[in-house]
C-alpha cells in the first residue's frame, strides 16, 4: 500500500453505526444533484457576457474579470475553511445548505441590484465566498457516505459540477428571448433548491472531524500542525502536483469556450444552436467525461486514469493552438468536444487520491486548502488567457499547455520517489 492510497477514505469515526439509509437514491445520487444545481451559480454571468457586453460596454476581457471575482471569493472562503478547520469542525450538510442560500441571494443581487462592473465584481466576489462551501463540501459529503466507492462517487459529482458549469449557456440558449437577469435568477433558484436537498439528506456515518478532542493515533494532524500536514504525505503532494497542473488549463478553458466558438466559426455550421448551444455541449462533454473516468477506475487505478485525461487536454489543447486556423469546423467541434471531455475528467480521480492520502480528520481542510491554491491558479491563467485573446487572438490557447505538462511531470517525479505498490482507484 502506498502513500497515494493508504485506505483513510474508507475509515469511519469510532462508534459511528454502519447503516444504510432507506432511501430512493443513493446518497452520493443526492450530493451530485444537489452539487449541480448550486455550482450553477460559478458561470451564471458568463451565460450573460453577450448582453452585459452591449449594456455596460464591457469587452471580454472584463467578462474574464467577472469570472476571476468568482475565484478569488472561493480562494477567500477555502482559506478561511482550511486555516480555521470549520470544513472539518462542522456538519458538512449544514455548510453546504447555508452557503448555497448565501450565495443564492448574491447571485440574485448581482442581477437586480448591479449597475456596471465595480459592482458586478463585488457581487460575484461573494458569490464565490459561497461556492467555497459548496464544491469541497460536497466532496467530504461523498466520502462521509460512500468511502469504498471514492473514485467513482467524485466522479459523478463533478460531472455534476461540470454539468452546473454549463447549465447557464444552456438556460441562456432557451431562455434566448427572456432578459440576462432572469436567466442568472434562474441560477439562484436551483441553488436554494440544491441547499433543501443536502439540508434533508444530512451527514454521512463515516469518517472522523467533528470530535477534535480524539488522538486518532496520534496522526500529525493531531499533534497540531495543522491542514499542512496533509502536505507531508508523499501521495497527497504527488496528487497535488496532478490537479494544481490541471486547475491552470480547466477554468480558463470553461471561460473562453464562447470566444474560441464565436472566433472559429462553429455557430455558423450550427446556427440552430448558436453560440450558448455549442458552449453547452463542449462544456457539458465534461460530465461524460468524468463518468467513463468513473467506470474506468473499475478496472484501472485512478492514478491511471487521471494522467490519462490530464495528457489528453494537454494534447488536445496543443493540436488546437497548432491547427485551429486550418482545421474545418467539424474536426473544429470534434476536437474541442474531446478537450472538453478531458480537461475535467482527472479532476475527481485527483481529488480522490487527495482524500485517500492525507489524515482521515484532515479530509475536509485538506480539500479546501488545496481548492484553494487551485483555484489561486486558475485566477492567473484567466486573466493571462483573456488578456492574450485580446492581443494575439487564438494563437492565446498556447498559454493553457503548460499546465498539463506540469501536472504531468510533478505526479509522476513526487510519486516515483516512494513507490512500493500499485496505486488503486
Amino acid at each position: 500500500m502506498t502513500d497515494i492510497d493508504n485506505g483513510n477514505a474508507g475509515t469511519r469515526a469510532q462508534g459511528a453505526p454502519r447503516r444504510e439509509p432507506d432511501r430512493w437514491f443513493r446518497p452520493s445520487t443526492i450530493i451530485a444533484i444537489a452539487q449541480l444545481l448550486g455550482t450553477s451559480l460559478w458561470f451564471s454571468a458568463n451565460s450573460a457576457a453577450a448582453d452585459l457586453a452591449k449594456a455596460w460596454n464591457v469587452t471580454a476581457a472584463d467578462i474574464g474579470w467577472l469570472t476571476s471575482a468568482v475565484q478569488a471569493g472561493f480562494i477567500t472562503g477555502t482559506l478561511i475553511m482550511a486555516l480555521f478547520g470549520l470544513a472539518d469542525r462542522y456538519a458538512a450538510s449544514r455548510i453546504f445548505a447555508l452557503s448555497a442560500v448565501v450565495g443564492a441571494l448574491f447571485n440574485a443581487c448581482f442581477a437586480l441590484i448591479a449597475q456596471g462592473l465595480p459592482e458586478a465584481l463585488v457581487y460575484r466576489f461573494f458569490v464565490g465566498l459561497s461556492l467555497a462551501g459548496i464544491y469541497p463540501l460536497g466532496m467530504k459529503l461523498i466520502v462521509s457516505w460512500e468511502p469504498s466507492r471514492t473514485g467513482v462517487a467524485l466522479a459523478h459529482l463533478v460531472a455534476m459540477l461540470t454539468l452546473g458549469t454549463a447549465l447557464p449557456h444552456l438556460l441562456r440558449e432557451l431562455g434566448a428571448d427572456l432578459p440576462w437577469q432572469s436567466i442568472v435568477l434562474a441560477s439562484s433558484a436551483l441553488a436554494v433548491i440544491g441547499s433543501i436537498l443536502i439540508y434533508t439528506l444530512g451527514d454521512g456515518p463515516f469518517l472522523p472531524g467533528r470530535d477534535r478532542r480524539r488522538d486518532y493515533g496520534k496522526r500529525p494532524s493531531a499533534a497540531g500542525s495543522g491542514v499542512l500536514a496533509a502536505f507531508k504525505v508523499r501521495g497527497f503532494r504527488a496528487a497535488a502536483w496532478g490537479y494544481f497542473g490541471h486547475m491552470w488549463e480547466l477554468y480558463a478553458f470553461w471561460t473562453v469556450v464562447p470566444v474560441l466558438v464565436a472566433r472559429t466559426g462553429l455557430s455558423v455550421l450550427f446556427p440552430a444552436l448558436g453560440v450558448p448551444g455549442i458552449s453547452f455541449a463542449i462544456i457539458a462533454a465534461g460530465a461524460l467525461g468524468c463518468v467513463t473516468g468513473g467506470m474506468l477506475t473499475r478496472r484501472y487505478d485512478s492514478a491511471a486514469v487521471a494522467l490519462g485525461a490530464l495528457f489528453i487536454s494537454g494534447l488536445a489543447g496543443g493540436i488546437f493552438a497548432l491547427f485551429w486556423q486550418v482545421l474545418p469546423p467539424a474536426a473544429t467541434l470534434a476536437l474541442m468536444l474531446v478537450w472538453g471531455a478531458a480537461v475535467v475528467a482527472d479532476s475527481p480521480q485527483f481529488s480522490a487520491l487527495s482524500a485517500r492520502s492525507c489524515p482521515p480528520d484532515l479530509v475536509g481542510s485538506a480539500l479546501a486548502i488545496q481548492n484553494s491554491i487551485g483555484f489561486a491558479i486558475t485566477v492567473v491563467s484567466i486573466a493571462l488567457t483573456a488578456a492574450l485573446l485580446e492581443r494575439v487572438g487564438l494563437d492565446a490557447v498556447w498559454i493553457l499547455v503548460p499546465g498539463p505538462v506540469v501536472g504531468l511531470l510533478g505526479f509522476l517525479l513526487t510519486a516515483r520517489k516512494r513507490r512500493t505498490g500499485p496505486v488503486s482507484g
